[in-house]
């Protein structure tokens, strides 16, 4: 699926996308809000989910791995590599 295939989807295709297609791949949390990263085949995907309610606030896709800088610290490439 490309990413503009991806945006295209609702909500609960996008959630069913992600769990069944995706690697995830860090986890950054903040008082009031939850990001999960996932990658899917030629993207990524952050989830945003309410830190209290866990609900699901947004679903943000993306193709540019600069953005993955938010990121670097917390993707654990050490275990990546050795489990190979």
């Amino acid at each position: 699926m490309k990413l503009s295939e991806f945006i295209a989807l609702t909500e609960d295709q996008k959630r069913s996308t992600v769990l069944s297609k995706g690697v995830v791949l860090a986890k950054r949390s903040f008082t009031e809000q939850v990001i999960f990263l996932f990658q899917l085949s030629e993207y990524y995907v952050e989830i945003f989910c309410c830190g209290t309610s866990k609900e699901v606030l947004e679903y943000r896709a993306f193709g540019d791995t600069r953005e993955l800088a938010l990121y670097l610290d917390e993707i654990p490439i050490h275990d990546l590599i050795n489990n190979t």
